[in-house]
């Protein structure tokens, strides 16, 4: 009955400038806009829909209670990694190793948590 996640949401300023971003910087396809929201797939399948947002946007912190991060399945960890670099990313920390996965944290181009992973072995 329940499948899994079909999207999720992010509250922007603006979410065509947002939505932008992630094309340019990870690669992501438009999907036709909604209603005044935005939406981006990534190439499995995986889509964020930015709505419009009002107030400030927060600074999370890492352990804040709450949605913390999207993780950012990576096929070639360096290549991403790198590719992100050029582009004036900055990560949030250095990238390191946790049981055989290569991780690291970025900030979207509104200071949104994204977790950039390749995993040794998908998860069971």
């Amino acid at each position: 009955m329940f499948v899994g996640l079909e999207q999720v949401a992010i509250a922007s300023p603006n979410p065509p400038a947002l939505a932008r971003w992630y094309v340019d910087h990870l690669g992501f396809k438009f999907i036709p806009e909604r209603d005044g929201n935005c939406f981006v797939r990534a190439s499995n399948g995986s889509v964020i829909e930015i709505i419009v947002g009002q107030g400030p946007l927060a600074d999370a912190q890492p352990t804040d209670c709450g949605l913390r991060h999207l993780a950012i399945q990576v096929s070639d960890f360096s290549a991403a990694y790198a590719s992100l670099a050029g582009c004036g990313v900055s990560p949030v920390g250095d990238p390191y190793l946790n049981n055989g996965n290569r991780l690291a944290f970025i900030k979207d181009g509104e200071g949104n948590l994204r977790h950039l992973i390749q995993r040794k072995e998908p998860l069971p």
